[in-house]
């Protein structure tokens, strides 16, 4: 899930941007009306699934930004996120075709179902399988032979971008730009150490899926017996790369976007959002 979070207050911004991010989810950040119209208008990164939009901004309002989207035919879902919780403001976003309108007061979890719901609602196909995988999109879960399986936000946004494409060579420059939005570091093997370990969690169920295409890529494979477990579909399971700092700081919880990125924001939800 891919949402732009769009407010002129950075620490609040940034607050929510951290806790998202936490929850597994890609944001990206915008301070005022031209950034978020020039982030939307991009066309070489994957489209949001979702704005949060504050309504008092310096430039344009988050009412005239929205009224500009629907003009221009997009459909996008946007969320009122803002300091303004009367009536009549909510009525007016609603009126105006917003999804949902949340007051800032709002504790930071129900924020977060708030958009899982409306994700939910737009997408409305939240199952994705392949084989005896199964990926709820919208709980981010994962089962493999109907038994659940733990997976990280990155690994499972890496399973993600594979099951969606079964079949094609999907190259290491290519997964770091969708799974971790980053661009191409030679230096660094963190997509090698991730696929090492969803190929363990899967084949820990028998099978295996995903194989190596030697001087290209990954591709998703249709399942097939991994024996004892270790070996993969591509013969070579078992001969993984030992992590770089930043795969083990990956590993270590400090981050599990951007490879050596971290969720610096450490102050409690509730208290945060009253701030």
């Amino acid at each position: 899930m891919r949402v732009l979070v769009v407010d002129d207050d950075t620490d609040f911004c940034s607050y929510i941007w951290a806790g998202l991010t936490k929850c597994g989810v890609v944001c990206e950040r915008a301070g005022n009306a031209a950034e978020a119209l020039a982030q939307l208008d991009r066309t070489d990164v994957p489209p949001f699934d979702l704005i949060l939009l504050d309504v008092r901004m310096p430039d344009q309002s988050g009412w005239e930004v929205l009224q500009e989207l629907r003009d221009r035919g997009s459909s996008i879902p946007v969320i009122f996120l803002s300091g303004l919780d009367g009536v009549e403001d909510k009525v007016r976003g609603l009126r105006l075709g917003a999804d949902d309108y949340i007051a800032k007061s709002c504790d930071f979890l129900e924020i977060y179902e708030r958009v899982a719901a409306v994700v939910r609602c737009r997408r409305g196909v939240p199952m994705l399988e392949h084989g005896g995988i199964k990926l709820d999109l919208l709980k981010r879960t994962a089962w493999v032979e109907g038994a659940r399986v733990d997976l990280s936000p990155r690994e499972f946004d890496l399973l993600w971008t594979l099951i969606s494409n079964p079949g094609e060579t999907i190259t290491r420059p290519e997964l770091l730009r969708r799974v971790w939005n980053s661009p191409d570091d030679p230096r660094t093997n963190v997509v090698n150490v991730h696929v090492g370990r969803l190929r363990r969690k899967l084949s820990g169920h028998g099978i295996s899926f995903i194989e190596t295409v030697v001087g290209h890529g990954y591709r998703m494979t249709q399942p097939r017996s991994s024996g004892d477990g270790r070996a993969d579909s591509s013969g070579n399971g078992s001969a993984e790369s030992k992590p770089t700092p930043a795969a083990e700081s990956e590993e270590n919880g400090e981050g599990d976007g951007v490879p050596g990125a971290g969720w610096s924001d450490t102050r409690e939800p509730e208290r945060a959002m009253s701030a």
